[in-house]
């Protein structure tokens, strides 16, 4: 097995595609065509964890986190991101992060979050946009079928809870061939005109080089026409943060209190109690400041984040409760979940879930 099998697999759940511009993801160490020994499964890339990657004989490190955030200039080991560069280097460790793309995933970081508070009727907090794509072609209608189908098969045609989702109309097409041409309907050098189908299908961007590859494997004409055309729609499937309910509503201080037992947080900071009882819930695994105002407009009535600054926590402004339960603790089950889903995929290889806390804030 390859390292290319294993991030395949992880891109199906959390395409790079959509991570966040400032990021830096994908394969950050490491050839796509190295041969995998063992994958070990981490939160953060430490020097800690690449010894642990040496002693459980792994060759790739599948972590949340980026260890190459912004640039390296030098490659001295004069910090610990240049020492965990060098000793991944120094043993073949490959290093694999996916970030925001899974924070912006359906099945990704906040789907877990809900998961583990038992959350119901989820939603995409904060919904993606430029994420959507139509594609419009035209097609002999006797080989109107096929190519829909092709195009279905490829991911196309895909709006929420519906699938096979085409708009169609039938019309009629012209063209002429050179002589350099081998038109499949017509002879070349004559005027040609053809009973066509007009078919418009939506996809997702991170499907267009299948959708083309379905497009000209099944369309018969030498030369394809078609449109490619980007989207305003806000993407319901991709995006940051989650909102749903609880199945039995709590009041404030119960569910605080089993917020902190369920998430293993030392403490929770927590802008004024507003005497209501909570049902809906936004989560927002990570610094979440930016997302407050979207989790009001959603009419939750908490949110559970991380990083929120001293003045942040006014613009709950008796709205919502605002709940900072600290950065680990917001995604520390984020590697359950890909040692779930590659444990799934690939269930007699050696998926290795990293045993290093490697939470760098210490409470008293």
């Amino acid at each position: 097995m390859k390292i290319k099998d294993i991030t395949t697999c992880i891109e199906e759940i959390a395409p790079l595609n959509y991570a966040e511009s400032f990021d830096n993801v994908g394969l950050l160490i490491g050839n796509y065509n190295t041969q995998v020994t063992g994958v070990l499964v981490t939160l953060d890339t430490l020097e800690n964890i690449v010894d642990e990657a040496i002693e459980k004989k792994c060759n790739l490190i599948v972590s949340f986190h980026p260890i190459i955030f912004s640039g390296l200039k030098k490659l001295n080991g004069n910090n610990y991101v240049e020492r965990v560069v060098l000793k991944a280097i120094k043993n073949d460790i490959a290093i694999y992060a996916m970030h925001t793309a899974l924070d912006n995933s359906f099945q990704g970081v906040n789907a877990k979050i809900c998961e583990i508070l038992d959350l119901q009727n989820k939603k995409i907090l904060i919904p993606q946009k430029n994420t959507i794509k139509k594609l419009t072609t035209y097609v002999p209608n006797n080989n109107a079928e096929e190519v829909r189908l092709a195009l279905f098969n490829a991911g196309a045609g895909n709006i929420g809870n519906y699938d096979n989702c085409s708009y169609n109309t039938e019309g009629y097409g012209t063209y002429r061939g050179n002589e350099n041409s081998n038109p499949t309907i017509g002879k070349k050098g004559i005027l040609h005109k053809e009973e066509e189908t007009f078919i418009s299908v939506i996809f997702e961007k991170h499907n267009e080089k299948n959708i083309l590859s379905a497009l000209f494997s099944s369309h018969p004409y030498e030369e394809v026409a078609y449109d490619i055309v980007p989207l305003d729609n806000f993407n319901q499937e991709i995006g940051m943060g989650m909102i749903g309910e609880l199945k039995t509503e709590k009041n404030e201080l119960d569910f605080l209190n089993f917020l902190k037992k369920t998430m293993n947080a030392k403490g929770i900071k927590h802008s004024k109690l507003v005497g209501k009882p909570i049902k809906k819930v936004a989560v927002l695994g990570g610094s979440g400041s930016f997302a407050i105002n979207n989790a009001i407009a959603a009419n939750a009535d908490i949110y559970v984040t991380s990083d929120i600054k001293y003045h942040e926590f006014y613009k709950a402004e008796n709205k919502l409760i605002i709940a900072d339960i600290g950065h680990y603790e917001s995604e520390q089950f984020t590697k359950n979940l890909l040692v779930d889903i590659l444990t799934k995929k690939f269930p007699n290889f050696a998926i290795i879930l990293s045993n290093k806390n490697t939470n760098p804030i210490y409470y008293l």
